[in-house]
């Protein structure tokens, strides 16, 4: 395991912190705690879920201390408590709750101060950081999660604008690339960080097929809706003969060189169809990913359900992972303009239903040679 200092832990726990609080700072505690959508947590739920699931793991897990406010909890759960109850529970709000993010962080670096991280620790929580690894991941995802929200705020401008991907030269439009079949790993080595359900590694006998080499752009997808007559993505609207994209109160022209966003796996999957081709699955665009250009602008659909890998172990929490293998959910891959890098890897299992649309999703086709 990878060893890390305490000293880069408390930076990078710091940076990602300064991320978070940059995301709100353009915006009032009204705009905090108004609930924009059912299917997106008001702001301010998100931010106590972040220092509460801190303070569950970093001071009360690994420092055995009590928690602050042992009521809290129960509110802050994300499994009990689904999306659209969560403006009306009893939450922390405007400066308590702006406290308590700071009052949390103070004892998590005491707590880091005191512990042993070492690569030889024997608590699989310690050892390398992991624990530490997997609460920058959590704060940094729901960053994304929060500029989800923070597309249906009218006037909503981020203090931090991340450089988009380059987009493919104009006009070019997707080429496939051929993968060769027989077998490939999959999943995360036992090195390093990564969730439980990336693990463990194991090999696959993949079919030869062929993949886009770049993610399907609006000007192909302006051609399904034109033809197929179906909905466009999420935030767009027709503004003469063109397309508009509307997300926080603007409007502004679609380029079609980038790829699309805010696309169902249901929208994906029918314009695959339409196109003659097919999602791939998520096995076969990990087995792609060192031949795929363009990763890291949208979530990418693919065509399979969200299950564990063959001798999966939960770790270090059940509901992390396990409570949404099946088949109601579809796995994502590779990473959008929202996601820290740090966070993106090929092994990376994203996961959401196939409905919905507010995540920054899109997707490349896949076929099987003849």
């Amino acid at each position: 395991m990878t060893s890390i200092s305490k000293e880069a832990i408390a930076d990078r726990l710091a940076e990602a912190r300064q991320r978070t609080l940059e995301l709100i700072q353009p915006l009032d505690d009204e705009q905090l705690n108004r609930v924009y959508s059912p299917i997106l947590s008001p702001l301010a739920w998100d931010l106590g879920h972040i220092a509460n699931f801190e303070e569950l793991w970093l001071v009360q897990t690994i420092g055995n201390r009590e928690p602050l406010r042992g009521e809290l909890g129960r509110f802050y759960d994300a499994i009990e408590n689904p999306r659209k109850t969560r403006g009306q529970l009893p939450i922390l709000r405007d400066a308590e709750l702006r406290a308590y993010l700071d009052d949390v962080r103070e004892r998590t670096l005491e707590v880091l101060d005191a512990v042993d991280i070492g690569p030889d620790v024997g608590d699989p929580l310690l050892r390398g950081g992991f624990i530490y690894e997997m609460l920058l991941a959590h704060e940094l995802q729901h960053n994304e999660t929060m500029l989800q929200l923070l597309q249906m705020v009218d006037g909503y401008t981020p203090l931090r604008i991340e450089p988009l991907p380059a987009a493919p030269p104009p006009g070019t439009g997707a080429k496939m690339v051929s993968v060769d079949g027989g077998e490939h790993w999959i999943g995360a080595s036992s090195e390093g960080f990564a969730y439980d359900n990336e693990r463990p590694s194991h090999s696959v006998e993949l079919s030869p097929f062929e993949i886009d080499s770049t993610p399907v752009s609006n000007a192909a997808y302006i051609q399904f809706i034109e033809e197929a007559g179906t909905e466009p993505p999420m935030y767009w609207e027709r503004d003469g003969e063109g397309w508009v994209d509307t997300a926080m109160g603007r409007r502004d022209p679609v380029d079609p060189d980038r790829p699309v966003v805010h696309v169902s796996w249901h929208d994906a999957d029918a314009f695959a169809g339409w196109a003659g081709k097919r999602l791939p699955t998520e096995q076969e665009w990990e087995a792609a990913s060192p031949q795929l250009g363009a990763v890291g602008e949208v979530w990418e659909w693919t065509s399979s359900d969200f299950l564990a890998y063959p001798g999966f172990e939960p770790f270090p929490y059940r509901e992390y992972s396990e409570v949404f293998f099946g088949d109601t959910y579809k796995v994502l891959r590779g990473g959008s303009w929202a996601t820290q890098e740090s966070v993106m890897r090929p092994s990376f299992r994203n996961w959401d239903l196939p409905q919905r649309r507010q995540i920054f999703s899109g997707f490349r086709c896949a076929s099987t040679p003849a």
